[in-house]
C-alpha cells in the first residue's frame, strides 16, 4: 500500500483515558468523515469500539486488550462509557454506537462507490442482511460476503479471500474476542482501508435481533432492553460486567481525587 498519508494523520482527534484505556473523542460524524478520508487517501484504518462489557473484560484480558489496542481509531460504543467519561474528567462528545457506524459507512459506500465486504453472522442470517442493506441501498457494491462459523485453521483463507475480493470497507459480525484477534492478526494484509468490527450489527439489520427503541438508546438502557428479550442468557453477563464497571468507575475517581489533594496538600 503506497500513501501519502498513515492512519495517524487520517484520525488526528484527541485521546481520553478510561480506565486505563484510551478511547478516541470523535463524534459519530467525525468518526465517518474519517473513514472517508482513510479509503480515498488508501490508507489501512482499524476501528475499535469499547462497551461496558468489553471495557470491564479488558481490564483482565490481556489479549483482548492487546487486540483493541492494535485499533487506529477507538470509539465509544455504549452511553455507559461516555457517562463514565464525565465523571472520570475525561469527556467523550458522544456515543458512537457500532451498529450505527455500520449503516453510515454502507451509506456512504454507496455515494462515494466504494465496495465493502461482510464477514460473520450465520450463513442464513447473512443472507438476509445482504438482502435487506441491498432494497434499502440498490447502488451499493458488494465485493464478498462469508459467514463467521470457521476454525481457526480456515483464518488464514478466510483473510485470502477478503484480501482477493479488493473490498474498500471490511465489516466483521463475529464475538469478541474472536473478532479483535483475527483483524489484529490479518487486518493490514487484508487489502481493505477500513476495518470495522460490527458485533451483533448483522442480527439487527437481518430482524434476527430487536434493537431497543431510541428513547432507550438515549438512557444507556439498551443492555435492560436486551436482558427483558433474552433474560436467561443475559442476565449474569449484566449483573457481573455492569456492576464491576460502576465499582471501576468509582474507585478510579476516588483515587484521583484523592491523588489531587496530596499534591494540593504539598
Amino acid at each position: 500500500m503506497t500513501a501519502s498519508l498513515n492512519a495517524g494523520d487520517v484520525v488526528g482527534f484527541p485521546v481520553r483515558d478510561i480506565l486505563n484505556v484510551p478511547i478516541h473523542a470523535a463524534t459519530r460524524a467525525e468518526t465517518v468523515e474519517a473513514c472517508n478520508r482513510a479509503v480515498a487517501a488508501d490508507v489501512y484504518l482499524l476501528i475499535g469500539v469499547i462497551n461496558v462489557a468489553k471495557l470491564v473484560a479488558m481490564q483482565k484480558n490481556v489479549d483482548l486488550r492487546e487486540a483493541v489496542g492494535d485499533a487506529d481509531l477507538v470509539v465509544a460504543d455504549g452511553m455507559g462509557v461516555v457517562w463514565a467519561s464525565r465523571i472520570l474528567g475525561q469527556p467523550l462528545p458522544e456515543r458512537v454506537a457500532g451498529i450505527d457506524l455500520f449503516l453510515d459507512l454502507v451509506d456512504l459506500a454507496e455515494r462515494a462507490k466504494y465496495s465493502i465486504y461482510f464477514l460473520g453472522a450465520e450463513q442464513s442470517v447473512l443472507d438476509e442482511c445482504t438482502r435487506r442493506i441491498l432494497v434499502a441501498h440498490p447502488d451499493l457494491k458488494i465485493a464478498g460476503s462469508r459467514n463467521g462459523y470457521f476454525d481457526e485453521s480456515e483464518s488464514a483463507q478466510v483473510a485470502s479471500d477478503i484480501a482477493m475480493s479488493e473490498a474498500d470497507i471490511l465489516f466483521v459480525g463475529m464475538t469478541s474476542p474472536f473478532k479483535e484477534q483475527f483483524l489484529a492478526r490479518f487486518g493490514d494484509t487484508l487489502g481493505v482501508s477500513v476495518c470495522h468490527g460490527v458485533g451483533g450489527s448483522f442480527d439487527v439489520v437481518a430482524g434476527k435481533v430487536k434493537r431497543a427503541p431510541e428513547r432507550w438508546q438515549r438512557w444507556g438502557a439498551e443492555w435492560l432492553y436486551r436482558l427483558i428479550q433474552e433474560p436467561r442468557r443475559m442476565w449474569k453477563r449484566y449483573l457481573t460486567s455492569n456492576s464491576m464497571f460502576v465499582w471501576l468507575v468509582f474507585r478510579s475517581k476516588f483515587r484521583s481525587l484523592v491523588t489531587r489533594d496530596r499534591i494540593a496538600g504539598n
